[in-house]
């Protein structure tokens, strides 16, 4: 306390100074409009900046929350995608909306291999969460691969980029369907094969999903084509595809459920056995 009191004694003059440079300040700003603005322009130049630091950090660690809200919300709107092209391709009497029979959830790539010749990724979702093998597996801009095992809490994806890998697809524009296919040369572009000579194919056409599987609905994008050869006399393309999903940087996906998919399947399977 001594030395406190000591303080205020030796800088007595300083601090009348200081005191009475303020009052003046105050009474300046207070009583001339000009300086009275220029005060409240820097105040809220200050808070601004301050309010601003302040928005950005508490909105960086906001973004899981808001990913996932994202994330939840596009599963949303698949699902009514989905159930828009199951009214336009059916045909009815009155206006029921029929069920899509496509069920979306979401799940978080834990581990993703791309330079190999079979390449899987890890997902943080497994049974408990209702994931199952030949389950489709989708980003926001196109197909993945397909689930191949599960255990409780992961399960693991056959990607695209393998060379077991064989989805249906076909030209958007045409309707002519292939097989795709990985060469395992790049990991950017798969290979689309088996598309007749009849089709009219030119570099930059769209190539989606054809539907003729129970894994993907119809129309889940792929990729454009790049280029394409026909040698000779062959009778099929040869079609090279660039991906619109960088397989090299993923980091959320879409699981798709076919919940029609074992009627169907039974009722093919009666259908070879009967033959």
């Amino acid at each position: 306390m001594q030395q406190i009191i000591f303080f205020f004694i030796r800088n007595k003059n300083f601090l009348l100074f200081g005191l009475l440079f303020l009052i003046s300040v105050y009474l300046t700003i207070q009583t001339h409009s000009y300086h009275n603005g220029k005060y409240v322009s820097s105040a809220n130049f200050l808070s601004g900046n301050v309010f601003s630091a302040k928005s950005n950090v508490t909105g960086y660690f906001g973004l899981e929350n808001e990913n996932k809200r994202l994330i939840e919300e596009n599963i949303h709107l698949r699902t009514q995608l989905e159930n828009l092209k199951s009214i336009a391709n059916t045909s009815t009497l009155d206006s029921t909306v029929l069920p899509s029979g496509y069920i979306f959830r979401n799940a978080r790539i834990i581990n993703n291999t791309y330079s190999k010749s079979k390449n899987y990724l890890t997902l943080r979702k497994g049974k408990k969460d209702s994931v199952k093998i030949d389950m489709g597996v989708i980003s926001s801009k196109g197909i993945i691969g397909i689930i191949n095992a599960t255990s409780e809490n992961f399960s693991t994806v056959q990607s695209i980029l393998n060379t077991n890998s064989q989805i249906n697809a076909r030209l958007k524009e045409s309707n002519h369907f292939g097989t795709l296919k990985w060469d395992t040369k790049d990991p950017n572009r798969v290979q689309l094969v088996d598309i007749p000579r009849l089709a009219p194919v030119k570099v930059g056409d769209t190539i989606i999903t054809g539907g003729k599987s129970t894994i993907f609905p119809e129309g889940i994008l792929i990729g454009t084509i790049e280029e394409f050869n026909l040698d000779g006399d062959a009778n099929y393309y040869d079609l090279q595809i660039k991906l619109f999903n960088d397989m090299t940087s993923l980091k959320h996906v879409y699981l798709i459920e076919n919940t029609n998919k074992e009627e169907i399947l039974q009722l093919e399977n009666e259908v070879e056995d009967a033959e």
